[in-house]
């Protein structure tokens, strides 16, 4: 038993990476926990389409368990994936509501683009675009995404809300969840400053259990059959999505996919200490393999693009730093399948506080840039600020990105081996010109 042990921490390389079990464990669990919410939202979205709410249940947790399964056993990063937020949006209400796209061609879409992924991979595409980053945006991408998830849970604990005069401001303190919220936000910050292991963790729990205390626990189990996903299982409909009215679609689920991707790699690998020191990210072919794949086998199961969580961060915070943390996480979301319900008594009070705890701790990076530089701080300062606004990852690194490129070429220190930056901000012009909301 100990011998296989020894191998298996050889494979993931425990020595260079400093973690052991324990940790890569408790790491596994805090993603999970930060991002069991997909469960439920994502069914919610799109049950909208038509599709039965028990069959995306259960297409949700298998997909993000063999997506989170796949990235940690062939790539060994703790990056852990499931059916992205915005691109589920996306699906239903632009697609299939706005469009009137039946949800089976929808689906099609979303395995055409997997596949054309899968090709990008292979051709090496995709990794030359993430090599066209300037290494000097790197700290603004890790920057905005952390502005970006602490905004959400500062708005998912009621701390702030939507505001008709002023966009947002500060809500209800008195609220009881929002009182548990701050109470988390406290409790964490007091075990990480004490140096607790597994701070994250015992304090999203920890909030959980003063809420069942003061009855603010509200759980009502709902009907769920694993069975139910043969009702939009395989229920894809390839011809449909491969018409030329629908290229539109497929180029949207691409973009978003491939540049929310990219930023939340390029954020957690970078906080998590993983990339080379040529600014490289190793094994990048092997993590958008899984990524790809898992977009193939989420269309084929019911449910909208697969993508990396960054609620991912939440567990490289806790010490995650192998597969090993995404291979757990993906194992409890192949729990889910059978419990589902139950993990709806994980409020969102618990776990706002890790967010924006998270959120936080993103931001140390923003000292390696060079802000005295206009070329690189200008750039900087909009894809730190644009995700969060946008509310997209892909949208602030496209400002990021094409800012930088404009400055390069109208100032004349453009170079030609660049030349896949100017691509992207051409297609990334395009995009804004040619499909704006």
């Amino acid at each position: 038993m100990r011998t296989r042990l020894e191998h298996l921490e050889r494979y993931f390389h425990f020595a260079e990476l400093h973690t052991n079990w324990r940790t890569e464990i408790l790491a596994g669990i805090t993603t999970f926990i930060t991002m069991a919410y997909i469960i439920f939202v994502n069914p919610a979205i799109l049950s909208q389409t038509g599709m039965p709410v028990g069959a995306v249940t259960a297409a949700t947790c298998l997909c993000a368990a063999f997506g989170s399964i796949l990235m940690g056993t062939v790539a060994n990063y703790p990056l852990a994936l499931a059916p992205g937020m915005g691109l589920n949006a996306y699906f239903t209400y632009t697609v299939v509501k706005g469009m009137g796209v039946p949800w089976q061609t929808a689906l099609g879409a979303v395995f055409v683009s997997g596949v054309i992924f899968l090709a990008l991979t292979y051709a090496g595409i995709r990794q030359r675009l993430v090599a066209a980053i300037p290494h000097q945006l790197h700290a603004a991408v890790g920057g905005g995404i952390g502005l970006f998830i602490a905004f959400v849970g500062f708005r998912n604990s009621g701390i702030i809300v939507p505001n008709a005069a002023h966009i947002i401001t500060l809500g209800n303190l008195r609220a009881p969840e929002t009182v548990l919220a701050i109470f988390g936000l406290l409790l964490i910050s007091v075990l990480q400053v004490l140096r607790v292991r597994a701070f994250m963790l015992i304090g999203v729990l920890g909030t959980m259990l003063v809420g069942l205390l003061f009855h603010q626990l509200h759980w009502e189990p709902t009907p769920y059959s694993l069975t139910a996903i043969r009702a939009t299982a395989f229920h894809l409909d390839l011809r449909g999505a491969l018409h030329y009215g629908v290229f539109e679609i497929i180029f949207v689920f691409l973009f978003v996919d491939l540049f929310d991707n990219i930023g939340t790699l390029v954020a957690v690998t970078e906080r998590a200490n993983l990339m080379a020191p040529d600014h490289s990210i190793p094994r990048l072919n092997r993590i958008f393999f899984a990524d790809a794949t898992a977009t193939i086998v989420g269309s084929l199961a019911g449910t909208s693009t697969v993508t990396s969580y960054i609620e991912s961060s939440a567990g490289v915070e806790a010490g995650g730093r192998s597969g090993v943390t995404a291979i757990v996480t993906g194992l409890l979301f192949l729990l889910s399948l059978f419990i589902a319900p139950l993990i709806g008594a994980i409020p969102t009070y618990a776990t706002s506080p890790a967010l924006i705890l998270v959120g936080a701790l993103m931001l140390t990076g923003l000292g390696k840039i060079e802000w005295t530089e206009p070329n690189i701080a200008i750039p900087s300062f909009l894809t730190l600020v644009m995700i969060p606004l946008s509310w997209s990852i892909a949208d602030g690194l496209s400002f990021g990105l094409t800012s930088y490129a404009l400055i390069q070429l109208f100032t004349g220190r453009a170079r030609r081996q660049d030349w896949m930056l100017y691509l992207l901000a051409v297609l990334f012009l395009f995009r804004f010109i040619y499909l704006a909301k």
